[in-house]
């Protein structure tokens, strides 16, 4: 029951999300994943400070676990049982991901940048 509502929230999070990058003005998906580098190297460089490491490290960690040739085991003996998990830290990972880009590019979109003006 609670694996169950779990992935429910996820999934409607990320049509949430869809829904928000198909409306005009807002970046698209694309985007967004185009802005994973750009956000992880301006938190590198400490000129963004609104996703924290913790989060970084468990998308990281979600990551490495749906990636992982160790849990091809339970996938391979458990069928439809062994990937429920993996969906479900899928879903959990790119609805992450996403929701953090996308503040991030409201952040970059929002930033002033000041022109030197030539001067006479």
């Amino acid at each position: 029951m609670v694996l169950s509502s779990r992935r429910q929230a996820g999934l409607a999070a990320l049509a949430r999300l869809w829904r928000t990058t198909r409306t005009p003005g807002n970046p698209s998906v694309g985007e967004l994943a185009g802005a994973v580098p750009r956000m992880l190297s301006a938190r590198l460089s400490g000129s963004y400070q609104d996703v924290s490491w913790s989060r970084l490290a468990l998308m990281a960690a979600g990551t490495a676990y749906i990636l992982s040739p160790i849990d091809l085991m339970p996938e391979a003996l458990l069928t439809v049982f062994g990937l429920a998990d993996d969906a479900v830290v899928a879903v959990w990972v790119t609805g992450a991901l996403m929701d953090e880009t996308m503040r991030f590019v409201e952040w970059e979109r929002s930033r002033v940048t000041v022109r030197a003006q030539p001067v006479d």
